[in-house]
């Protein structure tokens, strides 16, 4: 008996050493798009780092200290078992919820919003953090409250009560942008779990009418609408910045003005190393440019999707649910906020994933593909290790 169990060990062990364990694509996408976003980042903030704070580079060193606390943290978040976010999931919940709670406290204000959490010279937006704490809790619930929420209305509503909580809290900051991704992506998930669509009918429809209400009686934002609609009417005033960001890309046509010869960054378009580095980047590198970028980030996307149906093939119900949610977290904050720059919808503040600058962005996200790698890995070594007993 202990002769076939040594000889299956070993057979496993030869398996493990032949199979790939990762998805090296992935990996090397990612760190391609992290580079990318240094780069723009140097060369979009460079003109008011220097009128600001007498620094060419004060920005780009800001991002690469959170690269190296995001690297630390990936391989911290790595060598966690996928099961621990599904045990944790309602406390580390609770902990952003907190997090949301103390920014209306001692939230530092910049450009009008109550976001940031200031600890030493590090600033913290929890809404970035919640993104990914939501996510596990309602990849937790739909894998565990399955038949529930398909057949009773109690449980299809109470997800989304929760949704509801937290995107009040946000609502205050205010942080529209942020409860546009929760919602989307939540009703993507219950899509996925077998909710009959006939469900998200009344939720599409009360969405629409308490995003309208909270249009109209905040003049910010009637005015944001307006100039969205027709921006050229006052171009220096309303619809400056979207039209400061039509002529960023126009004058980057196809191949672009050549790195860090754009001249829509020397102060003209606000938040061009932030928001509207997408742009900057159609500006310096073009079409083609953007269209590189953007082919990558949804390559991220289509693996995270792909990562996920391999997990619920392998009845992993939790890390099928998350991985998607992920994916589809990438994908909406990706148009958002590329929908933004070009005028399709008006702005939201939302970052491009991996590539404006921004602490809290860039460690949230690079911590959610750290964890659909985990994900795959963990997927990959089950299905290998079944396959082996056969």
């Amino acid at each position: 008996m202990f002769a076939i169990q040594k000889k299956t060990k070993k057979k496993h062990t030869r398996t493990l050493s032949k199979i790939k364990l990762y998805d090296s694509t992935l990996v090397w996408c990612t760190i391609i798009l992290i580079l990318i976003g240094l780069t723009m980042v140097t060369s979009a903030s460079m003109p008011i780092a220097n009128h600001i704070h007498k620094d060419l580079f004060f920005f780009t060193k800001k991002e690469i200290v959170y690269l190296i606390l995001t690297l630390f943290l990936v391989n911290i978040v790595l060598q966690i078992p996928i099961f621990f976010w599904n045990n944790h999931s309602i406390k580390i919940l609770l902990i952003s919820i907190i997090m949301l709670l103390l920014v209306m406290i001692i939230g530092i204000p910049i450009n009008g919003s109550s976001r940031w959490i200031k600890i030493g010279l590090i600033h913290i937006q929890p809404a970035e953090l919640s993104k990914l704490t939501l996510l596990c809790y309602l990849s937790r619930y739909l894998s565990r409250k399955h038949h529930e929420v398909i057949n009773s209305f109690f449980g299809f509503i109470k997800p989304i009560g929760i949704v509801c909580i937290i995107s009040i809290l946000l609502l205050i900051e205010p942080d529209l942008g942020t409860v546009a991704i929760y919602f989307i992506t939540t009703l993507s998930l219950l899509f996925i779990s077998g909710v009959q669509i006939w469900k998200f009918i009344p939720i599409i429809f009360l969405g629409i009418i308490i995003t309208t209400i909270l249009i109209m009686i905040t003049p910010y934002r009637s005015e944001r609408i307006l100039s969205f609609l027709n921006p050229w009417n006052d171009p220096f005033g309303k619809g400056y910045q979207l039209t400061q960001s039509l002529m960023a890309l126009g004058r980057g046509n196809v191949f672009g003005v050549g790195l860090g010869q754009s001249i829509q960054k020397l102060e003209y378009l606000p938040e061009a190393h932030t928001d509207f580095i997408f742009s900057i980047i159609g500006e310096e590198l073009g079409y083609l440019g953007i269209s590189i970028i953007l082919s990558m980030i949804f390559f991220i996307v289509f693996r995270a999707l792909n990562i996920s149906r391999n997990a619920l093939n392998n009845n992993d119900i939790f890390s099928g649910y998350l991985a998607h949610s992920i994916g589809v977290w990438i994908a909406s904050q990706t148009l958002i906020n590329v929908s933004t720059a070009i005028g399709i919808l008006p702005t939201k503040g939302l970052t491009l994933p991996l590539l404006s600058y921004g602490g809290s962005s860039l460690i949230v996200i690079s911590l959610s593909i750290a964890i659909l790698l985990r994900i795959d890995f963990e997927t990959r070594i089950k299905i290998n290790f079944y396959q082996d007993f056969k």
